[in-house]
């Protein structure tokens, strides 16, 4: 059967992963509202398509802290790729690269930053977790500036684990053939067996919960690398974040994986944008699975949105070919939606071309009942 579709993916991956793995990729914390709530919010915005204009050539590219890609649309860190294929991150690698699109890197992948730079060129970006031991952070972020990396992600969401009912019920552990790549050497790459899940209660042994703003700062002067946070969903923390230094935000709710009754990135992002006033740009994470919702959160002022689980039901169904076909189809779709609305390049979307539940009327005429 044909692939037409991001979606079309879930299904194959559940069909071919082992239950703990797919549930692990898979799951949202809690009752899973947000997780729900991440997609159904992209379908509450409408377009206000603009007709009659000549969309002979559309020019998707964008550049990105600097670096030109082709299309906003990136890749966001996943954690532990090789439960889902052996090639793992090697595959994500080359597939973004051969996009010549943005790569982001989990801390806990399954591959280290020095075999992903092994595969070849290509703009990656590190996702960065704090240790209680910061010596380990130091040189985390010093071998990811070695290995030609060229942004830190900072996941601020995460000084606890959040509460992944599927991953308790399956006691989730890392399969026994894999590592945590990256902290091999500091024998910290293995998670112990659990009556509860196995990540869980390696992020409560080895995550930082007193990270706070001040740690923003301090990786400042251990790294020249810009640094994006990611995780937030407030005007509120945007001002800080900028503040502390930040080259960029991601609103980001964990793909729904901490904290539930969220709001959905989507609804979230406006506020953000506002408040970063355009010192910073801002990105999105979180329920992206169409050209659409690409779209739609680039006219609410995201400077470009990241992909998580497509990646890794896409990779678990068909390697790097998989992935490479996701990003092709959101790449068509997107360049189809900007040329029904009438927009040749990204300048050129605007927030007049959708609608959402909380515009204003747009005419000063009150209608007849």
């Amino acid at each position: 059967m044909e692939i037409t579709n991001v979606t079309e993916y879930d299904a194959i991956a559940k069909q071919k992963l082992p239950k703990m793995v797919y549930d692990y990729y898979a799951s949202g914390a809690e009752d899973q509202w947000t997780l729900q709530e991440n997609r159904n919010a992209f379908s509450r915005i409408l377009f206000r398509p603009r007709i009659l204009i000549d969309v002979t050539k559309i020019d998707m590219s964008t550049t990105i802290l600097g670096f030109k890609i082709s299309m906003p649309i990136m890749i966001a860190p996943t954690a532990m790729q090789k439960m889902a294929h052996p090639e793992g991150e090697y595959a994500t690698a080359r597939a973004a690269s051969a996009a010549n699109t943005i790569m982001t890197l989990s801390s806990w992948a399954t591959s280290s930053v020095e075999e992903v730079a092994s595969t070849g060129p290509g703009i990656r970006f590190f996702q960065l977790y704090v240790y209680k031991d910061r010596n380990v952070v130091a040189q985390l972020v010093r071998r990811a500036e070695r290995a030609g990396f060229k942004a830190i992600a900072l996941t601020v969401d995460t000084p606890r684990l959040g509460r992944r009912e599927a991953d308790i019920k399956n006691r989730f552990n890392l399969p026994p053939f894999l590592t945590l790549k990256n902290f091999e050497g500091l024998d910290l790459g293995k998670m112990d067996k659990s009556d509860d899940s196995g990540l869980a209660s390696y992020v409560a042994g080895q995550i930082d919960r007193s990270l706070s703003w001040k740690d923003v700062q301090w990786l400042q002067t251990i790294t020249s690398l810009p640094i994006l946070v990611k995780g937030v969903i407030t005007a509120e923390d945007t001002r800080l974040a900028i503040q502390a230094g930040a080259a960029g935000i991601i609103v980001s709710n964990h793909g729904a994986r901490q904290l539930d009754y969220v709001p959905a990135t989507i609804m979230a992002l406006e506020e953000v944008v506002k408040a970063a006033q355009g010192r910073v740009p801002v990105f999105l994470d979180g329920g992206v699975r169409r050209g659409t919702d690409v779209f739609k959160a680039l006219a609410l002022g995201a400077s470009g949105i990241f992909i998580g689980r497509p990646v890794v039901f896409s990779l678990a169904a068909e390697g790097e070919a998989g992935v490479r076909k996701v990003l092709q189809m959101l790449r068509e779709e997107f360049e189809l939606t900007m040329a029904l609305s009438g927009c040749r390049s990204l300048k050129e979307i605007t927030r007049n071309h959708i609608a959402t539940e909380w515009d204003s009327p747009r005419t000063g005429i009150a209608p007849r009942l």
